[in-house]
């Protein structure tokens, strides 16, 4: 008898994460520019992130033992 077990990957934008769950990032989309600067605060693939605090859309994310502040538009870049 062969079973064949399914995993499924489930890739969101940052802006969709709950408060507190930590994850990791799978990509940063966006124009070379916007990706830079993304990387330059910390936001590459693998790293780990959480989301502190969401305000106005706005978000608080905690990335590399740093937290960051970043709009809902820079976070929806970011893919986890």
């Amino acid at each position: 008898m062969l079973t064949i077990q399914k995993e499924w990957i489930i890739i969101m934008p940052l802006t969709m994460m709950d408060t507190g769950v930590e994850t990791t990032v799978k990509s940063i989309r966006g124009k070379d520019q916007t990706r830079q600067f993304l990387q330059n605060l910390g936001f590459v693939e693998g790293a780990t992130v959480s989301v502190v605090s969401s305000l106005a859309g706005n978000l608080i994310v905690s990335v590399k033992d740093t937290r960051v502040a970043i709009s809902q538009k820079m976070a929806s870049r970011i893919m986890v």
